[in-house]
């Protein structure tokens, strides 16, 4: 086991079940070791990208370690992908493991292991890693689905905290019906509206179902020419979030060029806040794909697993 600092607080993202059940998976161990209660907060990443690290102490899970977290007292739990070495903090790093199998590992080592856990976990796991082959991949998909239904505080709030909770819970029937009725109507809607931003990144305009699954069944399918699919994601604060989804490698690239990052096939990033709405959107995106200007600064990593600046659970956004 880690020799780990006793926090002030534990901080998570607040946009997928990844990040919940992470957080809230770390909140429990800081208690069991120190048996004292550690606040939880949970930030998307706009608002993460601008937080002031001021704390003493602090353990983070499910955003992308960098050198304003690399700190002495700091434990950061992530498995996004980073080019910044761990010299004064600590860091618990797993590319191919999602932030709560990474905090579990950690809470089995304090006894903290049950049944109900490990299978939260492992559709977690699924879910976010997106691991299409798995048996368990339209269930851990629902389950996803919730944070994003119904948001992280309100289902935090609704399960008084108590993740276990999550399991079967009847909230899942709505999840399946959706899922069920939904996404055929939304594939077929999606796969007749999709386009041209280069000879290789499509736009997908969603109306109803499950933005991630859509995505993925026309990438599958290969319901269209394109290696990579984007959406996006107009944000109350007049920002539009950008969501890369591929098979083969090629959406981290995309998401690169325009200063994002996240997973191979997964990756985000936040447009320049000079675009406002889907139609800027799109015309950004058409000359920055085409080189028709250099990127440069313009974007901010965003959300969705993002390895730069952010988490991205891309189309998890």
């Amino acid at each position: 086991m880690l020799s780990l600092p006793q926090p002030d607080v534990v901080l998570t993202h607040e946009s997928d079940l990844d990040g919940l059940v992470a957080g809230v998976l770390l909140q429990r161990l800081a208690r069991t070791m120190f048996a004292a209660p550690v606040p939880l907060q949970a930030w998307n990443y706009q608002g993460w990208k601008n937080r002031s690290m001021q704390e003493r102490a602090a353990w983070v899970t499910d955003f992308t370690f960098e050198s304003r977290l690399d700190r002495e007292g700091w434990l950061v739990v992530d498995h996004h992908a980073t080019t910044t070495a761990a010299r004064h903090g600590k860091l618990v790093h797993d590319l191919t493991r999602s932030a709560a199998q990474l905090v579990y590992d950690l809470c089995r080592e304090q006894g903290l292991e049950t049944p109900e856990l490990t299978r939260l976990v492992h559709l977690t796991n699924v879910g976010d890693l997106w691991i299409h082959t798995d048996p368990d991949f339209d269930l851990a998909c629902d389950y996803a689905n919730l944070v994003k239904t119904y948001g992280f505080w309100h289902l935090h709030d609704l399960i008084e905290g108590k993740i276990e909770s999550l399991l079967d819970h009847p909230l899942l029937e709505v999840m399946s019906v959706k899922r069920r009725v939904e996404d055929p109507i939304g594939f077929e809607w999606s796969r007749q509206n999709v386009r041209e931003l280069s000879k290789t990144v499509g736009l997908v305009h969603t109306s109803v179902g499950n933005t991630n699954l859509i995505v993925h069944q026309l990438l599958a399918r290969q319901a269209t020419p394109y290696n990579v699919l984007v959406t996006l994601f107009p944000k109350a604060n007049r920002t539009v979030v950008a969501s890369f989804r591929s098979q083969n490698g090629e959406a981290l690239p995309v998401a690169a060029k325009l200063q994002g990052g996240g997973h191979a096939n997964a990756a985000g990033t936040t447009l320049p806040k000079s675009v406002t709405d889907v139609d800027t959107a799109i015309g950004y995106l058409r000359q920055a794909l085409n080189g028709r200007f250099d990127t440069g600064a313009s974007g901010n990593a965003g959300p969705g697993h993002s390895g730069l600046n952010t988490p991205f659970a891309g189309l998890k956004l």
